[in-house]
């Protein structure tokens, strides 16, 4: 076995953001030697890494020359130089996630294809090439309003995802090729994370639920255990594991779905790399996300993925109406409170909507949980200067 620890083996990430940042907490708890790549030379995991370059995360060459310095490559978001990564992996070099996995996730449209043929349930979808072709789609009744309208390439936060319930939102919409999906009436949105290694060990982490913001489409809750019947949370394990068969990915896959009125379970889409529904596990869980997706991509026995007290994460966003160098306001109130932990990503300048941080809250009884979740979002403020 490759001596990772206290060793010259270089671990290369692609991404310097919140996730990046939080994989670091791990490597340097296993003193794992990282380089880091981001286009923001104030990215949150430059204090933690052991060596920083910045550039542009699709650019060909930029990728190509930064991961020919390490020896086992990963990232931490899906937009990166997809033909650099092939290129290094023709030369040897090992990239986890692969680049065939990430090229069947990167676009939504290929994603949603690739559902269809391994018989993946998802909702029903039209893939149109740009905004007349989807006009065109509306006026011949191929898709008929409402619908959800995602972009196939570079969402995420809410971003590039809009429900359209009229002309007036149709117009709104940028020219770029997209999706079409069928709205789907659900009961609840859930996720499964699932970490895979190269040697196909698999272990799934217990179902979430996900409760949304209604108006930036963000995550603003996620709940763990998800409150849902026991023989519903296993046919969404079932379902996620086979997701993650499909893809073949290595480290995590977090897989995001609908559970319908009548009970079924639709897979809504999917991350390949540690995930905002999986925030929780850093204090709720036997091993956390981002130790679970080194272990992973380094070949090493994957953690107990089981939870040791129910968890609940909240989401620090920029607060509305607020633009410029950060306060976290009445912070000091919820540190106050038994079981919370803020995490503040770094990140200096805030703006609407703008994840900056997470709060967890672990708890015995998941209802006082959300309770105390729910008091920690009314508190905390993140406003600016």
């Amino acid at each position: 076995m490759t001596n990772f620890f206290s060793s010259n083996f270089k671990l290369g990430i692609l991404g310097g953001g919140q996730l990046g940042k939080m994989m670091l907490y791990e490597t340097r708890k296993y003193d794992i030697k990282t380089h880091v790549l981001d286009p923001s030379q104030d990215a949150p995991c430059k204090i933690a890494c052991d060596y920083f370059q910045q550039g542009n995360l699709m650019d060909y060459d930029t990728v190509y020359n930064f991961g020919k310095k390490v020896d086992i490559l990963t990232f931490e978001i899906e937009s990166v130089n997809l033909k650099a990564l092939i290129q290094l992996e023709k030369e040897g070099k090992k990239v986890y996630p692969s680049s065939k996995t990430l090229e069947k996730i990167q676009n939504k449209g290929r994603q949603k294809l690739f559902y269809k043929e391994k018989n993946i349930p998802t909702a029903e979808f039209i893939r149109f090439s740009n905004k007349a072709h989807l006009t065109e789609g509306i006026t011949s009744n191929k898709v008929k309003i409402p619908f959800v309208w995602k972009s196939t390439q570079g969402g995420y936060d809410g971003k590039g995802v809009s429900i359209i319930k009229s002309g007036a939102d149709l117009a709104k919409l940028p020219d770029t090729e997209c999706i079409a999906e069928s709205l789907i009436d659900f009961k609840n949105e859930l996720a499964v994370i699932v970490a895979r290694s190269p040697s196909g060990e698999i272990k799934t982490y217990p179902v979430v639920e996900m409760e949304f913001h209604p108006e930036a489409n963000q995550v603003e809750y996620v709940i763990c255990p998800a409150r849902i019947e026991d023989k519903v949370a296993e046919k969404a394990m079932e379902i996620a594991e086979k997701v993650s068969k499909a893809f073949e990915h290595v480290g995590i896959l977090a897989v995001e779905m609908f559970l319908t009125q009548d009970g079924n379970i639709l897979v809504n889409e999917v991350a390949p790399r540690p995930h905002n529904s999986g925030h929780y596990s850093i204090e709720a869980s036997y091993t956390n996300q981002f130790e679970q997706h080194i272990r992973a991509i380094l070949n090493l026995p994957l953690g107990a993925t089981e939870s040791k007290l129910g968890g609940i994460m909240v989401n620090l966003a920029g607060a509305e109406g607020y633009i410029g160098d950060v306060v976290y306001k009445d912070i000091e109130l919820i540190l106050k409170m038994k079981g919370v932990t803020p995490h503040i990503y770094g990140k200096k300048q805030t703006r609407p909507f703008r994840k900056m941080g997470h709060v967890t809250i672990i708890h015995e009884n998941i209802d006082e949980a959300r309770k105390i979740a729910e008091k920690v979002k009314n508190t905390i403020q993140v406003i600016s200067i």
